[in-house]
């Protein structure tokens, strides 16, 4: 029998821990329910997966954290003592979860406190993930993977120092970083492993952290990452007012990090909404704003457009790109906004599952809290995720969205 996929608890990301400090203190008796999406047809059925998930369920459920692994999450200055105190006697419960099949499709649903299921989604994740590609994959999309990935570092190290120093305007360029976001939709554990090592040897003037806890901890990287859509979500369904509920997630989270983790995510209920709500006084105590829906510079020329509004100089912010993209987008983006504001750029899929497979397109989003519907309102049309048509509808009519 092959070792479990999933062999310590650090190996999810960052925003897991930060998302989970911040609820376990705002609001520690939440009840929630999450639900598996895959948005694209896999090549086989996953429903096929369901008894080598439920033998992965029961290894991340045998799981705790280990002391040396609470050390390192202690050494993060952002993390307290009481939540480390809640991981050290922290274990995932099998009976929070539903998997089994409707006809070839796959259905798992995390359902109970939200403290004790939100932590699964990542690992859930990969573990399809790898298990799908398992079947799949010969030696040669290995070697592939490999001569892509030195393809990717050959265009990096190709790069002529000059053209990183001045923009368009005359004025000087923030450098060029980008960051490994690739975990939850990796082709293995392994490959992610060899990928993140490789690239952090190869190009670490570019390469400047990863969202895998794991991996960061072992290739002395910067942990990347601050919060996920359904940190805003639960907003919707904790008594604050619905028109509020960016606002109030948007304080909690000030009064939570105190100036850390400071990248805000814009688009739970879309850019303009989201603007509405990020006024002056959230605009200076964030650091910066990340994309992860719609054209990427229509959204960034918009954030620039509102902090030159609210006379904040957006050199001093940061604009992180995380939708969809590969080392050429990210680096026309970069040219695009690089000498009027810092960048960073999380890339994923085409980082790690780029071996010539198609990737499957996997999610498991957050859809009630404490019983009530919640939304992720994306200004993609195809990420909008509900299970409640009517509630959709009010979140339009409350954030003035105009809808597909």
């Amino acid at each position: 029998m092959s070792e479990p996929i999933i062999k310590s608890l650090l190996a999810t990301d960052l925003y897991k821990f930060s998302m989970w400090q911040a609820l376990l203190h705002a609001y520690p008796a939440n009840t929630a329910r999450y639900e598996f999406l895959c948005r694209n047809v896999p090549q086989k059925p996953l429903a096929r997966l369901i008894p080598a998930i439920e033998r992965e369920v029961d290894a991340l459920c045998s799981l705790s954290f280990t002391e040396d692994e609470l050390a390192y999450l202690s050494s993060l200055p952002y993390l307290k003592s009481d939540f480390i105190d809640f991981l050290r006697i922290f274990r995932f419960q099998h009976r929070y979860l539903r998997i089994e099949a409707d006809g070839d499709s796959l259905v798992i649903v995390a359902e109970g406190p939200q403290i004790h299921v939100m932590g699964f989604e990542i690992f859930l994740l990969s573990i399809v993930n790898e298990l799908h590609f398992r079947e799949l994959a010969t030696p040669a999309h290995l070697e592939e993977g490999r001569a892509r990935l030195a393809a990717k570092i050959a265009r990096l190290k190709a790069i002529d120092p000059k053209s990183l120093e001045v923009g368009e305007s005359g004025r000087s360029r923030h450098p060029f970083e980008f960051f490994d976001f690739g975990l939850r939709r990796r082709f293995s554990a392994a490959w992610h492993d060899e990928l993140v090592g490789t690239l952090a040897r190869e190009v670490p003037e570019y390469f400047k952290g990863t969202s895998n806890v794991e991996l960061a901890r072992k290739y002395a990287l910067v942990p990347i990452g601050t919060m996920a859509h359904e940190y805003l979500q639960t907003f919707q369904a904790v008594g604050v007012q619905l028109r509020r509920s960016q606002r109030a997630a948007l304080e909690a989270w000030v009064q939570e990090y105190r100036g850390d983790l400071g990248i805000a995510l814009t688009d739970v209920i879309g850019m303009d909404a989201f603007l509405a709500d990020f006024d002056r006084y959230f605009a200076k105590l964030f650091d910066g704003l990340r994309h992860d829906s719609a054209d990427p510079v229509v959204w960034g020329e918009k954030a620039l457009a509102h902090y030159a509004a609210l006379k904040v100089d957006a050199r001093s912010k940061r604009l992180v790109f995380s939708d969809g993209l590969d080392l050429d987008r990210a680096l026309t983006l970069w040219k695009h906004f690089s000498d009027r504001a810092m960048t960073g750029f999380g890339i994923g899929t085409h980082l790690t599952n780029d071996l010539g497979l198609e990737p499957l397109n996997i999610v498991m989003k957050l859809v009630r809290c404490n019983g009530q519907p919640v939304a992720k309102l994306s200004d993609s049309p195809a990420k909008t995720m509900c299970d409640d048509e009517t509630f959709l509808a009010y979140l339009r009519k409350v954030f003035n969205h105009p809808g597909p």
